[in-house]
């Protein structure tokens, strides 16, 4: 989360040291993956054993995007101050208490509030990532498979954590906020060997680095708004469903992980391929592509009515959403930093990142608002968002940055 010359300057150049680094970078990515799956599925079990209401819940998951939206704007003040290195350990160690406060909390509000604790630490690690690929592996075919690595590490975390709640809240629940913590404490060991000194400031230079001008980016904008809008109807259908299938058709956690594997499996398998794909057809065209997928699965969802068999009823909706990821979450990554000058990357990164984590922090509460009245309502609202999304990604833009766009 350096400025994109320091990020530069650090980066080790050797092809070892990179990939150990990159290695470092996409795990971060992995365990912001995993810290909102691992809990999806067991919603409903902590909001029974902590005498939170259905979907009331809805706070443990909206609250560490909380966090995380909250502190990203300020991260590169702090690595300013005191170092990108000593930011990203001492963030890594808060988050592995954290992880174990939450597996012994007693309340819903000590677990949301450790949740949120968890998102502001992963605020200052996460968005080194896409800052540093931005700036340490070149233009073009490089960088477009590092950012491939990074995202496949988000999708393997977000299945690993799903396949774990279902395992771990058949035995107690209470294991499922502890989880992360085994992946964050070898991120922080190997941080320790990989993650480079930060060189003395340069005389006159300005702490955090040249200042973003995203509003004056039209293909960052469009990245920002549809990656938020994406997440935020995507979890928000997840959420809806791991109440409705519990409490309408009683199943269990695992039965439920199982059944919410074609939301995320298909992503894990197609991201291998995803720098080919945006070679060949350009990151605005595969947004715009993944925006119409996800709304053609929420209207097919809408249209059908309440599910009445998972065939018909849920699995349309997780299939349409999950094209969507497959085919824009690694070209929405791409497009918002493709044309974000490289001195710049570093701060519009968090911009970026702050804005797809807006989306379920925005969303969710309004899911479990409208899922009180019904299940139709809060799909409406759903559908309704995934349309303003699909129309925002449609709309021509123009070129920027050194990978096609358009």
């Amino acid at each position: 989360m350096a400025t994109g010359k320091t990020a530069h300057a650090t980066a080790p150049t050797a092809g070892a040291g990179r990939r150990g680094l990159l290695f470092v970078l996409a795990g971060n990515m992995l365990i912001d993956a995993l810290e909102v799956s691992v809990v999806l599925v067991a919603l409903p079990a902590m909001g029974r054993d902590l005498g939170v209401p259905a979907l009331g819940t809805q706070g443990v998951m909206s609250g560490f995007a909380a966090g995380f939206a909250a502190l990203l704007p300020f991260g590169p003040r702090l690595v300013a101050r005191w170092g990108r290195r000593r930011v990203y350990l001492a963030a890594l160690a808060v988050f592995v208490a954290a992880s174990v406060a939450g597996g012994l909390a007693d309340g819903a509000a000590v677990l949301i509030a450790t949740r949120v604790v968890k998102g502001m630490c992963v605020a200052l690690t996460a968005p080194t990532g896409l800052a540093i690929i931005g700036t340490a592996f070149r233009p073009g075919p490089e960088q477009r498979r590092a950012v491939s690595v990074y995202s496949l590490f988000g999708a393997a975390g977000f299945t690993v954590g799903l396949l774990s709640s279902g395992l771990l809240t058949e035995a107690d629940w209470r294991w499922t906020p502890v989880f992360p913590a085994p992946f964050a404490l070898l991120l922080l060991v190997a941080g320790f060997r990989l993650i480079p000194r930060d060189p003395a400031p340069a005389p006159g230079a300005r702490p955090g680095g040249p200042r973003a001008r995203p509003a004056r980016n039209g293909p960052f904008i469009r990245a920002a708004v549809c990656a938020a809008t994406l997440n935020g109807t995507y979890l928000g259908l997840l959420m809806l469903l791991a109440h409705y299938v519990h409490d309408t058709w009683g199943w269990g956690p695992w039965r439920t992980a199982l059944a919410f594997l074609p939301a995320c499996v298909p992503l894990l398998l197609a991201l291998p391929f995803a720098d080919r794909m945006v070679e060949r057809a350009g990151t605005g065209r595969l947004v715009a592509a993944g925006a119409c997928a996800a709304l053609l699965g929420f209207a097919t969802a809408l249209l059908t009515g309440e599910p009445q068999t998972y065939l018909t009823g849920v699995l349309p909706a997780l299939v349409g959403v999950e094209a969507a990821f497959v085919l824009s979450f690694a070209a929405l990554n791409i497009q918002a930093t493709a044309g974000v000058p490289a001195g710049q990357r570093a701060a519009a990164v968090p911009v970026y990142q702050t804005a797809v984590q807006l989306g379920p922090v925005l969303t969710l509460p309004v899911v479990a608002a409208t899922a009180a009245t019904g299940y139709r309502t809060a799909l409406l609202f759903l559908t309704a968002l995934s349309a303003v999304g699909a129309l925002l990604a449609c709309l021509p833009a123009r070129p920027a940055g050194d990978l096609r766009t358009t």
